[in-house]
């Protein structure tokens, strides 16, 4: 007998369920063991919880004893978090990705390595003119403070003034400019011996070249390990957090970049001695919302102050810091971030601060992400809850 093509073949009727009750189609993932009745099992909200919180404590503990190895692969990971989107357009013009991933982190290496032998030794000579011209500082400010002092007497009165409050207020200051000089020459100059810097400049290129290489199969690989049930929502919080986390680390270091340039170039103009090291701190710590920009006004305000001798200096250091901010909250700001960014500046500081206190600098890394993670959820349930009987059902109007 001559059979009909395969297309011509008429079809069987079929005795599955309509399509209408199907599931809508899912990644491949392992198949359910069945039931002897023929169901398949179906997960219990007892089961769900104690997934999660299992996954949480996992977490937790692996990060408690583990948090004096993990900073170097932390930092690997946002490194190629970071190169990811450039990584992936090197992919798309013909680039191999294993090619793109090293290109990508030899040059982060190798400008890394340029940025240090250009910027520490003038960071050394600094510390060396700090200490050397640290008892003149003290000096200096003590003077201005007592001058400040004396003319406050004269227009408010000895009774409120006296002698002892304002050896009491030279001397509180003299002492405080020398703690934080001695504290900033000791942290600039053995900032290198906090961290292990044979760790750091082996393990994180390698990881980081590793996780940038294979990032889009482990995200396809996680995918895969989602509940089906929730993997919907899953993946469009893991959009959410991206979209969020994107946002405020790119354009929160290009901020710090250029916030860096414009206070040292400024402050260097300006002749401040230490000028340089000053206006890289503040920029490199505006990622904390306004304490970086606050502690290098503060320490450039008492070098201004203590080299010059004069506040017409100390306000053309404040005009300084003025218009950086300025520039920086209605220039910088809205053209690289916009209204992407969807967290709080004391969220960011709050979570800055509870990360340093329970993991260090491992914690600092860290703190950013899972604050983007859980300003992500809380939305999320902030929207289910508005949708639900809880938030809309009517007010009683009776007893």
């Amino acid at each position: 007998m001559k059979l009909l093509p395969p297309e011509r073949v008429p079809a069987r009727p079929s005795t599955a369920e309509p399509p209408a009750s199907r599931p809508r189609a899912e990644p491949p993932g392992p198949a359910l063991p069945a039931r002897p009745n023929g169901q398949a099992r179906v997960a219990t909200r007892g089961q769900r919880i104690a997934l999660f919180a299992g996954l949480v404590a996992a977490l937790l503990l692996g990060l408690w004893i583990f948090s004096p190895i993990l900073t170097p692969f932390v930092l690997a990971a946002v490194i190629a978090y970071f190169l990811d989107p450039v990584a992936t357009r090197l992919t798309r013009i013909g680039v191999p990705r294993g090619l793109a991933a090293l290109l990508l982190i030899f040059a982060l290496v190798a400008f890394a390595l340029l940025v240090l032998l250009l910027l520490y030794p003038l960071l050394i000579a600094q510390v060396g003119i700090l200490l050397q011209r640290l008892p003149s500082y003290v000096l200096g400010v003590s003077q201005a403070v007592r001058d400040a002092m004396t003319a406050l007497a004269e227009r408010l009165g000895p009774e409120i003034f006296d002698n002892r409050l304002q050896d009491l207020a030279v001397g509180q200051a003299g002492a405080i400019i020398s703690y934080l000089g001695t504290s900033a020459a000791r942290l600039i100059g053995g900032g290198v011996a906090l961290f292990n810097v044979f760790t750091y400049v082996t393990v994180t290129p390698v990881v980081g070249f590793y996780l940038l290489r294979d990032w889009p199969r482990m995200l396809v690989r996680i995918d895969a390990w989602l509940p089906r049930r929730s993997a919907a929502t899953l993946r469009q919080l893991a959009r959410d957090t991206d979209r969020v986390l994107s946002a405020w680390l790119r354009g929160q270091l290009l901020c710090c970049a250029l916030l860096a340039i414009y206070y040292a170039a400024a402050l260097s103009a300006l002749q401040l001695e230490l000028g340089l090291t000053v206006g890289l701190m503040a920029g490199i710590l505006s990622f904390i919302p306004y304490i970086g920009s606050i502690t290098g006004l503060i320490a450039a305000l008492a070098l201004a102050l203590a080299q010059f001798g004069t506040w017409n200096w100390v306000l053309a250091v404040l005009a300084v810091f003025v218009t950086g901010q300025v520039v920086e909250g209605y220039i910088i700001y809205p053209r690289l971030l916009g209204d992407r960014v969807e967290l709080h500046a004391v969220w960011v500081i709050f979570a800055l601060f509870a990360g340093g206190v329970a993991f260090g600098f491992l914690g600092v890394l860290l703190a950013v992400p899972l604050a983007a993670v859980i300003g992500v959820i809380a939305r999320y349930w902030l929207r289910r809850y508005l949708e639900s009987p809880l938030y809309l059902d009517p007010p009683r109007t009776g007893l």
